[in-house]
This record gives C-alpha cells, structure tokens and sequence, in this order.
C-alpha cells in the first residue's frame, strides 16, 4: 500500500513543483537547475560511491562485517536513480541520501527493525556426510598377473620400447 502511494504521490508533488518554480523563476532557469542537478548529482555519486566501495573492500579484508557499507552502497545508488529522475522532491532525496550522516541515521532506523537469523563469514561449515556418502567407491577387482616369459616390472598392457 505505501509503494502504491508513493508511486502515485510522487509524480503528483514533482508537477506541483515544476509549476511552482516554474511560474516563479520562469522555464529555462527551471530546466537548468533539472540539469544541473542531474551533472552535478552524477558528480557526487561517483565519488561517494567510490567512498563506500573502499569502505566494502576494507571491511572484506579484515573480515569485518560488510552490512554497512553494503547498506551505504545501495543507498547511493538510489541517491544516483533519484538525482537523475527530474524533479526537484527526488532531487532533495538523492542529495539528502548522498549526506553520510543521513545514511547512518537510515541504517540505524532500517537496521533496528530488521532481524538477522544467520551471520557468517569465511569458509562455509562442512557437511557431515551421511551414510553412503563421501569418498567411499563401491567396486570389484581382479588381479593380473603378467604372463610368463615377460620381464619383470612390465605391466603387460603396453609394450616396451623397441630396439632394433
């Protein structure tokens, strides 16, 4: 229901400001203000989003846990989706969501309603194997003897290197 009417007010709130400002500073100045938002949202997103992947690669290699930059991440990226969406709410949004304070304070409203069943990193437990399983191969043999008259240490399969 919330995604329903955010999908609907959206579009609603985005027009009535376009003809607000629109009105008030006149088409042109308005459609440049569009742009540069976009030119310089781009700008910032690149090098936030730079940020937050040296953040994500830090916390791999000292195995630390990666749900916060990870979380930085996306909401960079839907900084960067909402920047280059015209209009001037989505714009306020993406430039808010760019602000690392205001991503710290989403992580921690998201992370304080979400529960996380399962947590690991490194190598993923072994499986016990069951009986019937594992390295085990089931099979039959028989043993050849080389026949008489061969030299000792030939298989019998091949033969040896000729020499004429």
């Amino acid at each position: 229901m919330y995604l329903f009417l955010a999908f609907l007010m959206v579009p609603i709130v985005e027009i009535a400001l376009f003809i607000q400002v629109g009105s008030f500073i006149g088409l042109w100045p308005t459609l440049a203000i569009v742009v540069l938002t976009a030119v310089i949202g781009t700008w910032l997103v690149r090098t936030q989003g730079r940020i937050a992947l040296h953040r994500l690669q830090r916390s791999f290699s000292e195995l630390n846990d990666p749900t916060e930059p990870l979380a930085h991440g996306a909401m960079i990226l839907v900084s960067g989706i909402l920047l280059l969406t015209p209009g001037f709410f989505t714009d306020a949004l993406g430039f808010a969501l760019l602000m690392p304070p205001v991503r710290v304070a989403v992580f921690h409203f998201v992370a304080a309603r979400v529960k996380v069943q399962r947590f690991q990193m490194g190598e993923p437990p072994r499986r016990q194997p069951h009986p019937g399983e594992g390295d085990i191969i089931d099979g039959d043999y028989e043993e050849v003897r080389p026949k008489s008259g061969k030299k000792p240490g030939t298989s019998g399969w091949v033969e040896g290197p000729h020499r004429h």
